[in-house]
């Protein structure tokens, strides 16, 4: 069963999870030549306090 983990920062829409998840989903399990119903998705947000990135705090990114 493949596990597929997304983490993002907090902000998408529960509209955009769901696309997210269905194309993941559809295209993991073509290119891995398994069912989708083995799929599994993952999503974990994370609040830009979190998370950084090149030394700058997600926060005081612009």
């Amino acid at each position: 069963m493949p596990v597929i983990q997304v983490t993002m920062s907090v902000g998408r829409s529960v509209e955009q999870k769901r696309e997210l998840v269905e194309v993941l989903t559809k295209e993991s399990a073509r290119i891995l030549g398994t069912k989708e119903e083995s799929i599994r998705i993952l999503i974990y947000e994370v609040s830009k306090e979190n998370w950084g990135n090149a030394g700058i705090l997600g926060l005081d990114m612009k």
